[in-house]
């Protein structure tokens, strides 16, 4: 079985990812397990960029904590 881990980004961001690099259709079938590896760094790519504009557009710097309490 399979470790549970949680994500920092909504099911709606990650069903958007899966759309744009054309593997939705997979993942509705069988899940991310399924997912081709190249396919798989594309979403982290796209992922990490998406992290990215978010920290920018909240004025946070890289090694800042997002949470609260400075919790990680």
């Amino acid at each position: 079985m399979a470790a549970h881990r949680s994500s920092l980004l909504s099911p709606a961001s990650m069903d958007a990812i899966a759309r744009d690099l054309g593997v939705a259709d997979i993942v509705a079938r069988e899940g991310w397990g399924a997912v081709p590896s190249r396919q798989c760094g594309m979403v982290v790519r796209v992922a990490v960029e998406h992290a990215e504009r978010l920290l920018a557009e909240r004025g946070t710097h890289p090694g800042q904590s997002l949470w609260p309490n400075g919790r990680r």
